[in-house]
């Protein structure tokens, strides 16, 4: 029955199961059948102002094993990135996703590209969400001119444009009056799309992030404030920093939805909630209840402020790609062995770009002035004693 959705014919098992050239990149085939899957929720939905969605998700074969291996493929990324960082390929910050990721991918299937995300400086896996490649992630993470953006934004700084991705940004929740002024700007246009604007729960206490969506509520803009709860802002316990955790309510007057982040298919129930919400009624928040794995960043040992034993339970009973495996297997969509070899090629696709990624130059000198001074201004770089002329702006 394994793989039943998937085999039409013993030769196109057999085609499935073939190894791929090695002139090709490794990347195994997922299945391109839509029936339909109803599947409960993990826990319901709470809600504040509006009603909740319904538990009950339709999916299929093919978002089932999709969702599996971009979650394989992020986790394998964020593991990488922390062995760089340790052998000193990446400098800097850098704040890893891993444990988060059904954030990325729950959110991906209920929008499009032409819908906005703007995010924090954990935004590695937002960034693959957005359709960036993994060659673009570890080289702008070393500092490559083959990096989404040219080597010159590091770990924090990840942009896609032309997928509607506005960045990480390392001021703690200076993003969320960014992406409604985005939503603003989808309003003026009368695009019908929407803006997400995610911030930590260390940020939930931002001024900034209260004025914003004052002013989107006043407005009636397609903005949908986004609190990725991962219950510690740097080493601080949510307890300790908020009066009220509960951040789905912090908007007063603005309705909210708390959803388990864990669950892919509960963020893509809540985000296609959340879409048709805003487009008729204006701002919404959703708290994804989530966690993270590593600490803070890379200099946050992250065992400090809670216990292995509390990381080590989350995983066993919460991973959002574990509860994406076990719907596999109950669903006969593929043996373990078979998702054992996607992760297989996901651990060699993710080795192989690095390889690459290391092969792109570093920026070239002459980059330092680049998208930050008007051209032609005559702009001059001296040393510290401005005997030396080290650089002049084109």
């Amino acid at each position: 029955m394994a793989l039943s959705y998937l085999r039409s014919s013993s030769s196109r098992s057999a085609n499935l199961l073939k190894p791929l050239s090695s002139s090709l990149p490794l990347r195994r085939h997922i299945s391109t059948d839509t029936t339909p899957i109803t599947v409960e929720t993990s826990v319901p939905f709470t809600s504040h102002q509006c009603d909740a969605p319904s538990r009950s998700v339709e999916t299929n074969p093919k978002e089932l094993l999709t969702f599996f291996r971009d979650m394989a493929l992020m986790r394998r990324m964020e593991i990488a990135a922390d062995s760089l960082y340790k052998a000193k390929l990446i400098r800097g910050f850098c704040h890893l996703y891993d444990g988060q990721e059904a954030v990325a991918v729950g959110m991906e299937a209920a929008i499009t590209k032409k819908d906005c995300i703007i995010t924090s400086y954990r935004d590695h896996c937002t960034f693959i969400g957005r359709g960036g490649t993994l060659l673009e992630v570890f080289a702008e993470l070393m500092g490559r001119q083959g990096g989404c953006s040219k080597g010159k934004g590091g770990s924090m700084h990840f942009y896609k444009k032309d997928s509607n991705f506005y960045g990480g940004h390392g001021i703690v929740g200076a993003q969320v009056p960014l992406g409604c002024g985005l939503a603003f700007a989808q309003k003026y246009s009368k695009d019908e799309t929407v803006t997400f604007a995610l911030y930590g729960d260390g940020a939930a206490n931002q001024g900034q992030l209260f004025e914003a969506l004052n002013i989107s509520a006043l407005w009636d803009l397609p903005a949908i404030l986004v609190c990725e709860n991962n219950h510690y802002g740097m080493g601080t316990a949510e307890w300790r920093a908020a009066k009220s955790p509960a951040y789905y309510k912090r908007g007063d007057y603005v309705p909210g939805l708390k959803v388990d982040g864990m669950d892919a298919l509960a963020v893509k129930q809540a985000c296609k909630f959340a879409k048709e919400h805003a487009l008729k009624n204006g701002p919404i928040i959703l708290e994804m209840d989530t966690y993270r794995y590593h600490g803070h960043s890379m200099s946050d040992p992250g065992s400090t402020y809670r216990t292995r034993d509390e990381i080590t339970g989350v995983r066993q009973e919460r991973d959002p790609i574990e509860r994406i495996r076990k719907l596999i297997l109950s669903h006969d969509l593929a043996t373990e062995k078979e998702l054992k070899d996607i992760e297989k090629e996901v651990r060699k696709e993710v080795d192989d770009t690095i390889t690459q990624a290391k092969e792109s130059p570093m920026p070239d000198p002459s980059e330092l002035f680049t998208n930050v001074y008007a051209k032609g201004l005559g702009v001059e770089s001296f040393g510290a004693d401005r005997k030396e002329l080290r650089a002049s702006l084109p």
